[in-house]
Order: C-alpha cells, then sequence, then structure tokens
C-alpha cells in the first residue's frame, strides 16, 4: 500500500482494571462496556404448516423447538446481555407471530429482565437469503413485525404477486423502515449458506448487499460473519459427524467457522470497506434446536457471541449496532477487544469509528484483547495463538456492484506471544503507520489455531478445535 510508507513496530502498557484478581483492560465511559449478544434466536414459534387442513395448521415444536422464556434463560446462563426473537414461518406466520408469539415474548421478558430482549423477525428476504430486522423497543414493537412481515417476506407474500422475490421489494421495505422514528437494523444471515457446489455465493450477492446498504445505510448495516448453526457436526452424545458440514454450508464452506464474505482477505468485506461504507459484520448462534436434543445447534451464547460497545439498554445495543461499535468472537477465545487509533495530532478512533488525519500524519495502532483465564462452555480454555493487524484503502465506490475483491487488502502485521505484553489476561500490542497519504482502514482477526488464513472447513470438523474473533474497522481518513 502506497501511504503506508515506513512502519515500526512498538509497544506501550495501557490504563488497567484489576477486577476479580484478572487484568482487564477498562472501558471508558464507565457506564458503557462490551456487552455480548445474539440477534438470531428462534422458538417454537419457527413452525411448519400441515397443508393437509384449510387453512393449514401450525405445527410446532419441529423446527424450532423452545420456547422464548427459555431461549432466554440459556442466554443468561451462557453470558450474553441481549439477545432478539427471530422467527420465521411461512405464508401465514405474520399473524401467528403477532398473536402467539409476542405473549410468549412478553413473558420471557418478565421471567429474565436483567436480559435486553428484542423482538424482531427473521425475513425471508426478497432477492436474497434471510436476515435479521431488529425492531426498536417501542409501544408498537409487535405491530412493526407484523406489518413488515406481512408486506415483505417473500415467502409468506400473495402467490400471484409475481414481484415478492424481487430486490426492489426489499429496497421497498428498506426505505419503509428509514423511515420509522426510531430505524431498526438490518443484518443479512448466513449469506453464503446456499451457495452450490461450484458457485461463489448462494441467493445473497454482492450486488444485493449493495443495494441494500445504498437505500438505508442506517438500517441495512452488515451481515453475519459466523452463521449459526455451527453444531451440525455434533451428534447428541457430543461425539463428531464425520459428514457434517459446518454450519450447514455444503457448497461453499465455512473459513475457521465464518462465512467466505467475511473470511476472505481481500474479498467482498474488504471491498465494502474500501468503498468506505460503514458494513459491518456480527455473529449469531441461529438456534433452533440443541445438538444434545439431536438439533444443529447450540444455545444463544454457547458457542458465538456479538460483543457491542453499549450501555446496557434497547438504546444503546441498537445504537452501537449502527455504529459498528462490534466484535465477534467464537468459543470465547476473547471477552475484550479494545482497538484504539491515534493521529499524531493527538486525535482517536475506537472500533466502528473514524480517525481524521492531515497527510504525512502517523498512526499508532494499540491492540488490547482480554484472553479470559476461565473455561469456555465446552471446559476448554482455549489461548489467543496469533492477532493479524489487517489495513487496505479507502478509495470510493467502486465501478461495479457485484466487486469482490480488494487488491490493496492485506496483513500488515501478524502478532504472537512473542510480540506482545501480557499482564494477567490482557494482551497488548501496538503498531506504527508513518507518513500516512492516503485514508485506509485498519480491522483485526485473531485465531487459536497456526492458520496464516483460516482455510475451507471440512466436514466432521469439531467447532470447538478452531476458533477465530474479528474486530470490526476503523477508518483513517485523510482530507
Amino acid at each position: 500500500m502506497g501511504h503506508l510508507r515506513r512502519m515500526t513496530v512498538v509497544f506501550l502498557l495501557p490504563a488497567i482494571l484489576i477486577v476479580g484478581g484478572a487484568t482487564k483492560a477498562s472501558p471508558e465511559p464507565e457506564t458503557e462496556a462490551w456487552l455480548a449478544g445474539d440477534h438470531h434466536v428462534h422458538s417454537r414459534f419457527s413452525v411448519i404448516w400441515d397443508r393437509r387442513t384449510n387453512p393449514p395448521a401450525p405445527i410446532f415444536d419441529v423446527h424450532g423447538a423452545y420456547s422464548i422464556p427459555q431461549n432466554a434463560h440459556m442466554a443468561k446462563r451462557f453470558g450474553l446481555a441481549w439477545m432478539v426473537t427471530t422467527d420465521h414461518g411461512g405464508r401465514h406466520h405474520a399473524k401467528l407471530n403477532l398473536d402467539q408469539a409476542y405473549p410468549n415474548f412478553l413473558a420471557a421478558r418478565k421471567a429474565v429482565p436483567e436480559l435486553v430482549q428484542f423482538f424482531g423477525v427473521e425475513l425471508n428476504s426478497p432477492g436474497a437469503d434471510h436476515s435479521s430486522i431488529i425492531i426498536p423497543h417501542t409501544h408498537d414493537e409487535a405491530q412493526r413485525v407484523y406489518e413488515l412481515e406481512s408486506h415483505f417476506d417473500k415467502v409468506g407474500a400473495d402467490p400471484t404477486d409475481s414481484g415478492s422475490n424481487a430486490t426492489e421489494r426489499m429496497i421497498e421495505a428498506l426505505v419503509e423502515m428509514r423511515e420509522f422514528a426510531v430505524k431498526p437494523v438490518v443484518i443479512a444471515n448466513h449469506p453464503s449458506r446456499r451457495a452450490k457446489e461450484g458457485e461463489k455465493y448462494g441467493l445473497t450477492t454482492p450486488s444485493a448487499l449493495r443495494s441494500w446498504n445504498d437505500a438505508a445505510p442506517e438500517v441495512a448495516v452488515g451481515m453475519a460473519g459466523a452463521p449459526g448453526r455451527q453444531a451440525s457436526s455434533i451428534n447428541p452424545d457430543g461425539s463428531i459427524k464425520p459428514d457434517a458440514a459446518r454450519g450447514r454450508y455444503v457448497g461453499q464452506p465455512t473459513r475457521g467457522g465464518f462465512d467466505l464474505m467475511t473470511a476472505e482477505l481481500g474479498g467482498f468485506w474488504d471491498s465494502m470497506l474500501e468503498e468506505g461504507r460503514r458494513w459491518w459484520v456480527t455473529a449469531n448462534s441461529d438456534s433452533h434446536k440443541h445438538w444434545s436434543d439431536g438439533g444443529s445447534d447450540f444455545w444463544p451464547g454457547e458457542y458465538s457471541k456479538t460483543y457491542v460497545y453499549a450501555d446496557k439498554s434497547h438504546g444503546g445495543v441498537l445504537a452501537a449496532l449502527r455504529a459498528g461499535r462490534i466484535f465477534v468472537t467464537t468459543g470465547d477465545l476473547v471477552s475484550e477487544i479494545y482497538v484504539t487509533a491515534t493521529s499524531t495530532a493527538g486525535a482517536t478512533a475506537q472500533i466502528g469509528g473514524s480517525l481524521h488525519l492531515r497527510s504525512g500524519d502517523d498512526v499508532l495502532v494499540t491492540i488490547r484483547a482480554t484472553d479470559p483465564a476461565s473455561e469456555n462452555s465446552h471446559g476448554d480454555l482455549p489461548a489467543v495463538r496469533r492477532i493479524d493487524l489487517i489495513v487496505g484503502d479507502v478509495t470510493g465506490v467502486l465501478e461495479s456492484a457485484n466487486e469482490d475483491t480488494n487488491p490493496s487488502a492485506r496483513v500488515a502485521r501478524r502478532f504472537s506471544q512473542n510480540d506482545w505484553t501480557r499482564q494477567g489476561e490482557l494482551l497488548t500490542m501496538t503498531y506504527r503507520f508513518e507518513d500516512v497519504d492516503r485514508s485506509f482502514y485498519l480491522r483485526v482477526r485473531g485465531t487459536n489455531t497456526e492458520q496464516l488464513e483460516p482455510d475451507p472447513d471440512p466436514l466432521g470438523e469439531d467447532p470447538w478445535a478452531d476458533l477465530w474473533f474479528y474486530s470490526n474497522p476503523i477508518f483513517a481518513e485523510v482530507e
């Protein structure tokens, strides 16, 4: 990259906080912290239909297995601070969701009040695969979900509606949502899951996601980097199924449990960031039925977590998701990530933020990661083996809406245990970009493996053995 003319590595110790004998990075301000959550959770109200009756009758406990209060209790057990219920289920589902799921959701709010709970829906997105719609906590939240699912879900549409599965219909939905007094958040789920063998993408294409973000940049803010259903290779007795695809990604396998659109260095995600788009990645459980009950899923928070830096409120969580104050991890590999970019003039930016520079400024990047000393839910103590600092140019809107490469994206520095300082659970490393003359972005990822780039996940892989985390980017903008 032309603007990274000379680079040196330096080490600094940040301010730290001793909590319960463990060393952790101290959040600022004190009212905000990293809060783990899950934006894609199904309940027994994700139904299939008995079409032998007229009208079709819902069949419960087959596709989705558990009540919403049970999901909420398990989310709390596995350390989540927030959760979104996102049921779906065909043409007649919107009314069932309103009449039956929402009262059960209110019971969950009452039963687990310390969990910030959102009522949402997993939309069968016109012109694409599924998406989580996270509705703000308002007096009419259930009615909002009902109207969106009724009008825009491609499976729920009138069979005679020829435009029900067109990208234009999804754009209509996003335009409607952007006019809400308090805007929802939309996140594309498992974008490459339905790719057929030999194909790069499934139902969700780069051009579709760009059109979403163009239509409503404060609503359509990102995609699931780490999809759910990652327990698909685990038998009820805990043994591994040798022929199962991780995340049910058959045609285009995940990489380290992450979708190709996120995991490929210099791929689609980097092309979005090259345009300067505030396009974020998340993780979720997509929980339907737990692996111990014969399903393919982990409980919310058991394996994947989306951390947002926010105060613990509905508004705080939504604002953090919208602003990209997010990192994601699998297997509790890390529990905190702080990335700070500091200019020569002393200006700073954190994950999801922007740093304004003068041409010729230096940028000092400080990375602090909490590598927990406690066991994860599998009883393991995974250790961070390597942390990568990734950078790429920001050049503006690309010529093709289907662009999915960014040749400038690369690993600026790979840090291992010899390259960081450790104090208790806290790992600290820093890196300096000197004489910056062009805008760029930076992001961070890490792993417990020795893979320099995440390999395609083989059939029958144990998800607990292959863990990664990703931060969302910071944009460094030369004025």
